[in-house]
């Protein structure tokens, strides 16, 4: 069988006959000291830069540390593997081991994506998620996204506290098991995309900055922690290195690159993105995504496949709850033209004032096709980090969020749900961790805290039913419940998705290679249609309706699918939308 590799520059690297070197960039240490279990330390070769390395007679499954000046030992930073936490001592692996039941696997198109974002830790680590993999298939998902794997301190955590990225969370399984839950989605046709926190380190775990301060830049922090050095070769090395990694050796179809408005260096896009186009086979589809506070539609330009839709969401967020506190803010002036907006152009921000962070924000993105953007009306950030978590449909009148969703799965945009959301969870979805002592306290008040400047949490009392971040309880009340599935009301979401997706592959995946807006027509307050140039000639048009009015429309050509049955010739009725294919010369 076919096997995978990436050598890295960093961390520990087998060779034949149980030989393994290992790499060390330490320049804030004098020495280090290779510490394997059962050896005696021995001292690592400096080149007098700061990089430190020496090939030592042990093979697969040695246990090892690094001993830095002062006397600590740590683990590998580029560590494969850590089977008892981030504290814990580092594991030679041999990559070659696994063996891949699909090597010839060349991904999907971008245009067939429809997008299903996960937590691995809530649906029962890779095996649990693997056993899964045939009902996703079969409503019409092509890609499931999984939130950040890297290892994090304690058991449980969103993924964004991660302090070794290069190494798959142990709760979650093992590596192998995350290969094979990789080969299984292959094997059904589906793309698997990984999260990827490269902005910042966790509190617990990182231990970078004892032998190795130049990784950060103290004059960049973000919102999340110190800044990281970006522009240093080997920090830039290092994440570069880290795609590659998840690409080749884990055969990942994609990365999702969070937070990269706080990544300074934007040099270091362009060397990832031609790095990974020159180590990639020919003819295998990978896709690099990003989130983007900063609108950067320049990165997308560029090459970059498609960013998340923040915009869009947030548009659609504010017209459906009619909420305007933190950053809906943002988008509560005139929410039914920033949804035109989006429908026409991508973003709203193109470059204008933002009133929630005091600055200009954006850039044009008019000319950029429609699959360039993510669209969503749920994901882990705009659930997880509301105060309670609630479900989009514990939030709005269910026949709106029916037609919303009608439009996120039809619309020429990517779409993305989230887990649950196909058979209406309202399961909430909390923000989790599993810190302890002071750390503990300083997040569980942190989040209180956080959230002090909404009306609805001004009162401490109020404050107090936010839920403890570290509770174990947190994390189980968090598992979207399986059982509403079978529920009158879950089986009827689950026939929508199946019939929407159904629709879209019929219908507008096959016509998604070039796709420019041919307008956006405002109707009144919550209702607009929105037209799109496809291939091949076709104009597919979408009415929709988030209002409690009736508006008159055109006929058009070919209905495709309306959300109301009761619909009359040339209404459109409230909370409704209706889509439409025409064939033009």
């Amino acid at each position: 069988m076919q096997t995978f590799r990436f050598r890295k520059t960093f961390g520990a690297e087998l060779l034949a006959d149980e030989q393994t070197v290992f790499t060390l960039w330490a320049p804030s240490s004098d020495e280090v000291f290779l510490e394997i279990e059962g050896m005696a330390a021995q001292k690592m070769r400096s080149d007098g830069q700061g990089h430190f390395s020496l090939k030592a007679a042990c093979g697969a499954g040695a246990r090892y540390l690094f001993r830095v000046s002062g006397g600590q030992s740590v683990p590998d930073p580029a560590s494969r593997s850590q089977p008892e936490g981030v504290l814990g001592p580092s594991v030679v692996t041999d990559p070659d081991a696994y063996q891949w039941q699909c090597p010839e696997w060349q991904g999907r198109p971008w245009n067939e994506a429809v997008i299903y974002e996960l937590h691995a830790g809530l649906l029962g680590g890779y095996s649990g998620i693997s056993q899964r993999l045939d009902e996703l298939a079969s409503l019409g998902i092509t890609a499931i996204e999984l939130m950040p794997i890297n290892s994090f301190g304690g058991t449980r955590n969103w993924g964004y506290d991660g302090v070794l990225p290069y190494t798959p969370a142990a709760p979650y399984g093992s590596p192998d098991e995350l290969k094979s839950l990789i080969d299984a989605a292959h094997a059904r046709g589906l793309m698997v995309i990984l999260d990827v926190v490269y902005n910042h380190f966790g509190p617990e775990g990182n231990f970078l900055p004892v032998y190795a301060d130049a990784f950060f830049d103290h004059e960049k922090n973000s919102t999340w922690g110190t800044g990281i050095a970006f522009d240093k070769p080997e920090v830039a090395k290092f994440f570069i290195e880290n795609v590659l990694y998840w690409l080749m050796e884990y055969r990942f179809d994609g990365v999702r690159i969070d937070a990269v408005s706080a990544i300074s260096d934007h040099t270091w896009f362009g060397a990832l993105r031609e790095r990974v186009k020159a180590t990639v086979e020919p003819g295998r589809h990978v896709h690099l995504i990003l989130e983007n506070e900063n609108n950067d539609a320049g990165l997308l330009r560029d090459g970059f496949t498609a960013q998340w839709n923040d915009d869009g969401h947030n548009a659609l967020h504010v017209l459906l709850t009619g909420e305007h506190e933190g950053y809906y803010k943002m988008f509560s002036k005139d929410p039914t033209q920033d949804l035109a907006r989006v429908l026409a152009e991508g973003f709203v921000y193109q470059g204008q004032f933002n009133p929630y962070s005091g600055k200009n924000r954006g850039m044009a993105s008019g000319d950029l096709p429609a699959t360039k953007f993510i669209l969503f009306l749920q994901n882990h950030d705009q659930t997880g980090n509301r105060a309670l978590g609630e479900r989009l449909l514990a939030l709005a009148k269910p026949e709106a969020v029916k037609a919303a969703y009608a439009l996120l799965l039809l619309s020429p945009m990517i779409p993305m749900i989230f887990m649950g959301e196909e058979w209406g969870c309202l399961t909430p979805f909390y923000f989790f961790c599993d810190f302890h002592g002071e750390l503990a306290e300083q997040v569980r008040e942190g989040r209180r805290k956080e959230f002090s400047q909404f009306a609805a949490f001004q009162d401490k009392k109020n404050r107090n039913r936010i839920p403890d971040p570290n509770a174990l309880e947190t994390f189980e009340a968090s598992r979207p419940e399986r059982a509403a599935r079978e529920t009158e009301t879950g089986t009827t979401w689950l026939a929508l998705t199946r019939q929407l997706l159904t629709l879209r592959r019929e219908w507008i995946v096959p016509y998604l290679h070039n796709v420019q807006s041919a307008g956006v027509h405002v109707l009144g307050v919550g209702a607009l249609y929105a037209r799109w140039r496809l291939d091949a000639g076709k104009i597919l048009t979408i009415f929709m309706n988030f209002s409690e009015n009736q508006y008159d429309i055109l006929e058009t050509y070919h209905l495709i699918y309306e959300s109301s049955e009761n619909r009359r010739v040339g209404l459109l009725p409230p909370f409704s939308l209706v889509a439409c294919m025409e064939d033009v010369a």
